[in-house]
């Protein structure tokens, strides 16, 4: 009888089983899958010669987060790799946004851009040499976070205080024509924050664009050297290192709950596992209270407050082997990491009002990474192991496009949207589709098939909007990993911070667990009103 159950061996269900092995308690992780990582897994499924990440790609919140560092998975093997440059933005007539591992790099090329734009960009990252490794240790640490918050609070003052947070409350192109004269910032800013799935005229966005790019400026968006499977591999080798069991192809069923405590899982098979002290489920909020709790253990201030519960976008994804490096229009694309492919901040406003009215993008905003370019490990010299990806409605009204895409997703929709995602690659890059050797679809359905916390492709596990954040996150409460049930507690990105690899929301939940004192009835007063 182990200590804890944790269900889901995601990178949060691991970080947090890793930090109980720590503490000494006998662990065990159920994950449905048959293999570990949840969103951080790699294969070699579009070419035996081409390592392809299947979700996630660039880990810039790894890189800081004082979670994983804490970890010291290079003692695990796991190394790290980065593209010559972090983020481009091109652009049709040949300028390119470049976001440089220098900073003295990036200002010059956005002094390119408009003269004094350089000296905005620097004085941006001045304010977040200040403030940034509080803000990170806030946002890292169980809600509310006291001592950070602060030691935040002291530095924002000296940094500009009100001045400073109306800045940041901004959406990100009224940031961008506030701070930049040119393109180059301007589609640095939105890009990254429509990375983070907040569109470019939502309030806050500004934050998420800035916070973004300041991480990028200071520890590149790295990859795991040999593919993102790396990074699960070492937190997996670390947990059975320490006495931690794993079994992968354990689909858990349901929470075991007794006397208002969860005792325990019953998994698909039939199988009881009783915890000794804790559960701790890497699972998404709607499927953690109502499949695997059940609605007469929980609140029905809680159930009221699920129905509100918003999924971030959905996400269509490609994977290619190439035969040769991107053929961008802009030279300066080629050597970057993470490109962004859109025509300008007013195609990501078009792109992001497009999804809000349920329509499917007629010209997709394109992340596109690079990875051979990142980590030339991922496939043979001279070629280029690339994915793709773009948003597309959680439920589609209307195509803006041509093909009449209604959201099926069966084989004909699916060729359908790969196609419009290539033809808008081949926009920025003539010749890309002559050099696809082989491609992989995974539609948003094939991506929840995957990881069933992938809600149809919801790769957020809940929008990252601000009304759905720290104390409204998942619903309005706490901001804390535990739950209305005694023992059992809220691990996944579902809970604050949120999503990211950055191992945040499972630390936070190990601590709770270890740390419980009783707060239980007091942390959840407002779900049993």
């Amino acid at each position: 009888m182990p200590d804890a159950v944790v269900i889901g061996a995601g990178p949060n269900g691991l970080v947090a089983a890793n930090l109980l092995a720590d503490a000494g308690w006998s662990v065990e992780v159920l994950e449905a899958q048959p293999e570990p990582g949840g969103a951080v897994r790699s294969d070699r499924g579009v070419h035996p010669e081409y390592v392809s990440d299947l979700f996630s790609s660039f880990y810039p919140l790894a890189a800081v987060s004082p979670v994983l560092a804490r970890l010291d998975l290079a003692a695990e093997g796991l190394r790290w790799s980065h593209a010559p440059s972090v983020v481009a933005h091109p652009l049709r007539d040949g300028s390119c946004a470049l976001l440089e591992r220098r900073v003295q790099e990036t200002v010059s090329g956005l002094e390119a851009f408009a003269p004094g734009d350089g000296a905005a960009w620097l004085n941006m990252y001045g304010v977040w040499n200040r403030v940034g490794s509080d803000l990170v240790q806030a946002m890292f640490t169980p809600f509310p976070p006291v001592r950070p918050a602060l030691r935040l609070a002291a530095k924002f003052r000296a940094a500009g205080g009100l001045r400073l947070a109306r800045t940041l409350a901004l959406p990100v192109r009224r940031l961008g024509e506030e701070q930049f004269c040119g393109d180059g910032g301007r589609l640095l800013l939105a890009g990254n924050a429509l990375h983070a799935d907040v569109a470019p005229e939502a309030a806050g966005s500004g934050a998420f664009g800035w916070l973004m790019s300041m991480v990028g400026q200071s520890h590149g968006f790295p990859v795991p050297v040999g593919g993102a499977g790396a990074l699960t591999a070492a937190l997996v080798s670390r947990l059975e290192r320490s006495g931690g069991v794993l079994r992968c192809g354990e689909r858990v069923a349901s929470v075991v709950v007794r006397g208002g405590r969860a005792v325990g899982v019953r998994t698909a098979g039939g199988e009881s596992v009783t915890a000794r002290r804790a559960v701790l489920a890497d699972t998404s909020a709607p499927v953690l209270y109502r499949e695997l709790v059940g609605e007469e253990h929980l609140p029905a201030r809680l159930l009221r407050d699920l129905e509100r519960f918003q999924w971030d976008f959905a996400t269509f994804k490609v994977d290619w082997a190439l035969t040769g490096p991107v053929p961008w229009t802009a030279a300066q694309a080629a050597g970057a990491g993470t490109v962004h492919v859109a025509d300008g901040v007013d195609g990501l406003t078009r792109f992001a009002s497009q999804i809000a009215m349920g329509q499917v993008p007629d010209e997709p905003f394109v992340l596109f990474g690079q990875m051979t370019t990142a980590d030339p490990s991922r496939s043979p010299t001279g070629t280029e192991s690339a994915w793709s990806y773009t948003h597309v409605p959680q439920h589609i009204t209307s195509d803006a496009g041509p093909d009449r895409i209604t959201g099926r997703w069966d084989a004909a929709e699916q060729e359908a949207m790969a196609d419009r995602i290539e033809n808008q690659v081949e926009r920025f890059a003539p010749g890309f589709r002559t050099r696809i050797l082989a491609r992989r679809i995974l539609a948003p359905t094939t991506l929840q098939a995957m990881d069933e916390n992938l809600h149809n492709g919801a790769i957020n596990n809940g929008t990252t909007a601000l009304h759905q954040q720290a104390i409204f996150r998942p619903v309005p409460g706490t901001g804390r990993p535990e739950t209305p049930v005694k023992g059992l507690y809220l691990a996944s990105a579902a809970a604050h911070p949120g999503g990211g690899v950055h191992g945040a929301p499972g630390a936070n939940a190990a601590r709770a667990a270890l740390g419980h004192r009783g707060l239980h009835t007091l942390l959840h007063r407002a779900q049993r009103i």
